[in-house]
């Protein structure tokens, strides 16, 4: 069976919209797009390359919501001079949403039918390749409320927005998390990874 492992960029306060770019997500007239950027080093560079190349060398795929496939399709394949392009473009990715019809643009691109947490679940029995989710909160949403998410990656970043679309929302669904390993970068991001208590627990004993 696979996992599902969420990477996102979050601020002290839990806001995850438009950490790479100020037009990235202006919803609810966000004005804050492009926070994450200053806080870029080579400890953030050298473990998120790194993960990377861990998903992709176990043959790993993207699982992501309409509005981040989008925006990613958007800007990605353009960055011809960058590493991370051909790792996106060469990747499956399976894509939650009612809205978009295939044939989708972004090549190995596959639309998920139906109920968007049933279709992971089934791709989670059918493989025993890791899909990483990146952005796509409500989709996240979606996936805890099905306990169908394995690991947290976060970038917690020493940042206070005050307003914001945030990861872990009011109303949703709690849940307890063990740290199991943690960096700090020379910029004061803590990359830390959780997984879901019970999980991280069996896996010690």
């Amino acid at each position: 069976m696979s996992k599902v492992v969420v990477t996102n960029n979050v601020t002290l306060d839990g806001v995850m919209q438009a950490p790479a770019r100020p037009d990235e997500d202006t919803r609810g007239g966000f004005t804050h797009g492009g926070w994450a950027i200053p806080y870029n080093d080579s400890v953030m560079a050298s473990v998120m390359a790194e993960r990377m190349a861990e998903g992709m060398s176990r043959g790993g795929a993207l699982l992501l919501g309409r509005r981040t496939y989008e925006d990613f399709y958007a800007v990605w394949p353009k960055r011809t001079d960058n590493p991370y392009t051909e790792v996106l473009n060469n990747s499956q990715k399976y894509v939650a949403s009612t809205t978009l019809q295939e044939p989708l643009p972004w090549r190995n691109s596959t639309l998920l039918k139906g109920d968007a947490a049933e279709a992971v679940a089934r791709l989670k029995e059918q493989s025993d390749k890791d899909l990483g989710i990146l952005g796509s909160g409500e989709l996240i949403q979606s996936l805890m409320r099905h306990n169908l998410i394995d690991e947290y990656v976060l970038l917690i970043f020493p940042l206070v927005l005050g307003s914001g679309r945030r990861l872990f929302r009011d109303g949703g669904v709690p849940a307890t998390l063990r740290l199991v390993n943690s960096v700090t970068t020379t910029t004061g991001v803590i990359i830390a990874t959780y997984q879901p208590a019970e999980a991280a627990a069996t896996k010690t004993t």
